[in-house]
């Protein structure tokens, strides 16, 4: 009998245990550990963070559905990994600690045949001054959408806003990134237009000043360097198709911007030409940037390897090129196929958890030196997808004997669908539902826009909208393991 442990039960996470079960049976076991004991459709929280859902629409519990899975499922959270054993015991194991199931605190060793990193990113709030309340979380200067109850506590305060727009006080609303390294920029594309939408639906949209301060250089990055892709029978850029969005709607933006403090009312930036500024608001949703979430390696005598198995950020190696050099050396090839860790090759990592190679985005410095570029994106689909290759090439080793990974997921080789909202309604709503492919642009393939127009496209409208309300039912069921959950694409 082979043990599968997952380190992480978000949509990779989630997707890559639920999968092992199905393919490995019972001969086999498969382990989860999380810290979470609901499971989270997060590209849902914007809606709930303008009042449109609840959390409870938006979460589950996860322990039903394992147990019903035959899934060994540890609410706890890791705290290292231990490749070569110890020296009393050459089996591979890592350290958790619990932080449920009437076990808090409790710490243990958990052995692995393979093990799956795919622990998502640690939300660090504290990379910003005034943007953490000191504990790691969210301060309270500002809101964020990154988790349910945090989407929740932003749907308070914006209604607080609208009251004061109600009794004639105006309201200036900041939306965006809140460091020059943050990714996830669609989330705040999609919130900062559910903000206005809300707004003109509660009839309070000539008190609001409306304002996006992101890390990109152009209106419509999304850290993915922008694209260019099919529209209405025609090509455009997404810079052109962003900046079209923003003007119509009366938004107003600020480009190129690495925040360094929040304060009550007020952020201090600095933008890619060495300025410093402020922007007062009164609501602000900031994107923190993201990181590992702090894993420890050890080898067999107990000496720390930590930088062996992760990058500076703490994200970990996988078959990535990190040696590619400048700008202009880098190629689609850079980016990581198999996912596997080279130096310990039962070890996988995917969605968040993997170390990219570089940005996608040109990288940008100011003046001053400061790193201001978006770093890449890895969520969503993107993530489900190599949750299942991964799966898939763990299955053949445990059960065919196959000595390599037998499945690839490359960025560069894979096509993603996004469905942004741009407002919640049956009649009212809009979305942008777009598609890329290649993720990663491939200029030696695709010369000129690294990406294959025939496969990158882009429509807005009401339309749109029905379908993100369609996936969010449909991936909510799927994660549910209902019938014919396995039907529904990752």
């Amino acid at each position: 009998m082979a043990r599968l442990v997952v380190m992480g039960g978000g949509v990779s996470g989630h997707t890559a245990a639920t999968f092992a079960k199905k393919m490995l049976g019972k001969e086999h076991e498969v382990v989860v550990v999380t810290p979470n004991s609901l499971w989270n459709w997060i590209p849902s929280n914007i809606w709930v963070g303008v009042g449109e859902m609840g959390k409870k629409d938006v979460v589950f519990p996860l322990a039903p559905v394992y147990e019903k899975a035959g899934i060994d499922y540890r609410q706890a959270k890791a705290v290292s990994i231990h490749p070569e054993g110890n020296s009393t015991n050459g089996d591979a194991f890592i350290t958790i600690e619990y932080t449920g199931q009437n076990r808090e605190g409790q710490s243990e060793s958990l052995t692995y045949d393979y093990l799956i990193n795919a622990t998502g990113p640690k939300l660090n709030f504290g990379a910003t001054e005034g943007l953490s309340n000191g504990n790691g979380d969210v301060g309270e200067h500002t809101v964020s959408v990154c988790s349910a109850d945090h989407a929740v506590h932003a749907s308070h305060e914006l209604k607080a806003c609208i009251e004061k727009m109600k009794k004639g006080e105006k309201q200036t609303f900041l939306i965006g990134t809140g460091h020059g390294m943050c990714t996830c920029q669609g989330a705040a594309f999609e919130y900062i237009f559910n903000i206005e939408h809300t707004l003109k639906q509660e009839g309070v949209r000539d008190m609001a000043e409306i304002i996006f301060i992101t890390n990109e250089s152009f209106l419509g990055d999304f850290g993915m360097g922008g694209l260019h892709f099919k529209m209405g029978g025609f090509a455009t850029s997404s810079k052109v198709f962003a900046e079209s969005l923003y003007a119509e709607r009366g938004l107003n933006w600020i480009l190129g911007a690495h925040v360094n403090k929040v304060e009550a009312g007020k952020v201090t930036y600095e933008s890619l030409d060495g300025e410093m500024d402020t922007q007062a608001f009164d609501f602000a949703m900031l994107i923190p940037p993201f990181a590992g979430v702090g894993l420890k390696a050890y080898d067999k005598e107990d000496g720390d390897i930590t930088e062996k198995l992760f990058a500076p950020n703490g994200f970990m190696k996988v078959d990535a090129n990190y040696n590619a050099g400048s700008y202009e050396n880098w190629k689609a090839s850079d980016w990581p196929r198999t996912l596997q860790n080279q130096d310990y090759k039962n070890i996988f990592a995917v969605g968040i958890a993997f170390a990219p190679p570089h940005p996608i985005s040109k990288p940008m410095s100011s003046k001053n030196g400061t790193p201001i570029t978006p770093t890449p994106p890895r969520t969503g689909m993107p993530s489900a997808m190599m949750g299942k290759a991964v799966t898939m090439s763990i299955v053949d080793m445990i059960k065919h004997g196959a000595s390599e990974p037998t499945h690839t997921s490359s960025m560069a080789e894979m096509g993603a669908a996004c469905v942004a909202s741009a407002g919640k309604g049956l009649f009212s709503g809009t979305a942008a539902a777009m598609t890329v492919y290649p993720i990663v642009p491939d200029f030696e393939k695709y010369p000129g826009t690294g990406r294959d127009l025939n496969g990158t496209t882009g429509e807005l409208g009401l339309a749109a909208h029905w379908v993100k309300h369609i996936l969010h039912f449909g991936f909510l069921w799927k994660a549910k393991l209902k019938p014919g959950w396995t039907l529904i694409p990752e």
